[in-house]
């Protein structure tokens, strides 16, 4: 789950999108649109009208009292955290880590296995939600910050942060699910983009696209090596391509707190900071069709959209940086 650097300012209705959907769905036997011809086709996900602002409408599932909770979701509890902290190496913390980050790899494999077509993202979310604390652990993104669900599940043109809800995916669709889990002290975080039936050859192309970005982004890892050189890579995979990266949400240092520094930056920048020994963090790059990045976000507060409609694509795995080179903790076997 990333780190939004979206304003307030940013929440708003993406009326440019509405009058575009409007004139996809207008006519089946019309040529293609504009829109059509450049991204693809797919269902555009627009917020639920009548529009409901913010989430108290949602009730969170409930999580067994004998499991650990992060001080965030404990009465009062806030995290805020903006110093960097590295991980004891070849210690408890560094195996708990792995243990926790393993988890949440097997976690998102069985998210992905429930990603079919007529099944809506709030049975995923539901059946996650059990799979988690079945596990004695405790779903991340619950009660972060207000976020209602145990997962986020972003389809197509919604780029992060996508609530899961009633709508059915739909053959053609892509969607992200996100999965952070907490256990024994700590946060394992990962996401996947998957396909649903038959995706047209734009969107398979993107998400294969997204996978290379962020496989180009942890070679760039390694101890003295400078934060800014990840998003190099990945600003390399697409370069060229009819493709851009959110500048808008990034990856972030993670352990025993969700979110800390650094804050890691998918596209070119010039941060500073250098990579070290124990330093853990997501690598977590969202891939947008076209040339236009920015997000608007819905209602809800939390989905992100892109503001013309271009389907994304992420791919997210945490990596340690170790003596000698770095170490993916969420790579599964199938992967």
């Amino acid at each position: 789950m990333q780190r939004a650097l979206l304003s307030p300012t940013t929440t708003k209705l993406p009326m440019r999108v509405r009058s575009l959907t409007a004139g996809i769905a207008s006519d089946d036997n019309a040529s293609p649109s504009s829109h059509d011809a450049h991204f693809g086709y797919y269902d555009v996900i627009l917020p639920k009208e009548p529009h409901v602002w913010g989430t108290a409408h949602i009730p969170p599932r409930s999580v067994p009292p004998h499991i650990r909770r992060p001080d965030y979701a404990l009465a009062g509890g806030v995290e805020d955290v903006h110093t960097e902290k590295r991980i004891a190496l070849d210690g408890e913390e560094e195996r708990v880590l792995h243990r926790t980050a393993k988890f949440a790899a097997e976690v998102l494999s069985f998210a992905g296995s429930l990603v079919k077509e007529g099944v809506t993202t709030d049975e995923i979310d539901a059946a996650v939600h059990e799979y988690i604390i079945a596990h004695d652990a405790y779903p991340s993104p619950l009660l972060y910050k207000g976020y209602p669900k145990s997962c986020c599940t972003s389809v197509n043109n919604v780029i992060a942060h996508g609530i899961p809800d009633e709508r059915p995916l739909e053959n053609g669709d892509i969607v992200n699910v996100d999965i952070t889990v907490f256990k024994d002290g700590f946060h394992g975080d990962t996401s996947r983009t998957f396909l649903v039936g038959d995706v047209d050859e734009k969107g398979c192309e993107l998400v294969q696209v997204t996978e290379a970005a962020l496989q180009a982004g942890i070679a760039a890892c390694a101890p003295g090596r400078p934060f800014k050189d990840i998003g190099r890579a990945i600003s390399e995979v697409i370069r060229h391509k009819d493709y851009c990266v959110s500048t808008q949400f990034t990856g972030h240092g993670i352990g025993d707190v969700f979110h800390r520094p650094p804050w890691i930056w998918h596209h070119r920048n010039d941060e500073p900071g250098v990579m070290l020994p124990g330093h853990c963090f997501t690598i977590e790059p969202c891939i947008i069709q076209g040339s236009d990045p920015m997000a608007c976000v819905f209602p809800d507060g939390w989905t992100a959209s892109t503001e013309n409609c271009a389907r994304s694509a992420q791919a997210e795995h945490m990596v340690l940086i170790m003596e000698h080179g770095a170490d993916v903790l969420t790579r599964s076997d199938e992967q």
